[in-house]
């Protein structure tokens, strides 16, 4: 009999697969490109984790994805060239990558009777601005955007309204994603995306077993934190890194949720390890060899219960990756509108989890909101991505 118990607080929850991290081992909701998918989700981890510190971390690459997709929609030139190759989608024929992701949102977004996915798209339009038909077309048949026009110059009615839509999109549980301030009279355009998982484990814990535990942090201070536990038939396994060190162990658990399409992945350093160990050797690869591996035994359980909400700033972040230009002025967003005149200014994510006895519940707003620079008097005028789920780094 195995036996997890997590009384050191690092640790590294992969999933709700697919919306927290990307579809991967624990989703068989679509035949995606492995190299296409998990490699975006760890590269878009270890920008987040080397600028995040000490902090938790919340993101969803699957929403990254869509929110980029939508802009690559418009984009020509090296502004186009920058999002596949970060994305991972050069490698794949001219616009495939549309197909790709209107399949996979497609298939995520099919009546489950285990758990509920909902994933919605939407444009925000400047009135009184002519935007390329042909775009506004494939975004209808890529990314079922719906299309709105509004007069940015009233910043806090537009904020008030497309903060309404998120939060409808995802059960209230995204407030607040954007502010008066994202917006002005030179904002065009603001594309926004929105996801909602709920799930219910397979195996679900038992409210009376949960204890409060205290938690011992990497610096060294105590936390108080209700530990659900469970004893039960799960894929489990421990693997090495392959160095001599303490460190070099780890436990890995997949806890499925109803109907067993999707799954959380928890990677638990041996418990005097901290989890900057952890981080450096996390690779696509990796991922995939524990999930494949790991086997159903008997598991004693301790998991904490938890509900965590973060907003990050990623433009820094998605540059770091090497999508620059549409940051600039050097922007080529010409195929959304006449010109050359659009750049993307700041990006964005706020994401939510809540893990409890029953099961978990995420979700994440995303949008991009484009200004024309001809217009631009001042630098802090700024766009917005706000982004999703995946990584959740404990």
């Amino acid at each position: 009999m195995k036996f997890i118990k997590a009384l050191k607080i690092p640790m590294l929850i992969i999933g709700l697969l697919p919306l927290l991290l990307w579809p991967g081992p624990g989703c068989r909701a679509a035949d995606i490109p492995e190299d296409t998918t998990a490699e975006f989700s760890v590269r878009l981890y270890h920008q987040l984790q080397a600028r995040g510190g000490d902090d938790n971390i919340i993101f969803s690459p699957l929403s990254v994805a869509v929110a980029l997709g939508m802009v690559e929609l418009g984009a020509r030139g090296a502004s186009l060239t920058q999002i596949r190759q970060a994305v991972g989608f050069s490698h794949l024929p001219t616009d495939e990558e549309f197909s790709l992701l209107q399949n996979l949102t497609g298939a995520l977004s099919e009546d489950d009777a285990h758990y509920i996915i909902r994933m919605a798209n939407s444009l925000f339009l400047q009135s009184g601005v002519t935007f390329n038909p042909e775009f506004l077309r494939l975004m209808k048949k890529y990314f079922g955007a719906e299309v709105e026009t509004v007069d940015f110059s009233e910043s806090a009615a537009v904020a008030e309204q497309i903060n309404g839509w998120v939060e409808n999109h995802t059960e209230s549980k995204i407030r607040d994603l954007l502010s008066a301030d994202d917006f002005s009279s030179v904002t065009q355009l603001t594309l926004v995306n929105a996801v909602y998982f709920r799930g219910s484990w397979k195996n679900q814990f038992r409210p009376e077993n949960t204890r409060t535990f205290s938690f011992s942090k990497d610096d060294g201070s105590e936390a108080q934190t209700h530990m659900m536990y469970q004893q039960g038939d799960f894929y489990y396994g421990e693997f090495s890194d392959g160095s001599s060190e303490a460190g070099g162990v780890y436990q890995v658990l997949e806890m499925p949720y109803e109907g067993e399409d999707m799954s959380m992945l928890v990677v638990l350093p041996r418990q005097e390890v901290p989890l900057a160990v952890l981080e450096p050797i996390i690779r696509a690869p990796l991922l995939e060899e524990w999930a494949n591996n790991v086997k159903r035994q008997k598991v004693e359980v301790y998991l904490p219960r938890f509900k965590v909400e973060q907003k990050v700033d990623l433009k820094e972040t998605l540059q770091d990756l090497g999508i620059k230009n549409i940051f600039t002025r050097d922007a080529d967003l010409s195929a959304m509108t006449d010109g050359k005149d659009l750049f993307i200014g700041k990006a964005v994510q706020k994401a939510y989890l809540e893990v409890t006895e029953e099961g978990a519940e995420g979700a994440a707003g995303s949008g991009m909101i484009a200004l024309t620079r001809t217009l631009v008097l001042s630098p802090q005028v700024m766009n917005v991505l706000s982004l999703s789920l995946p990584l959740c780094v404990l």
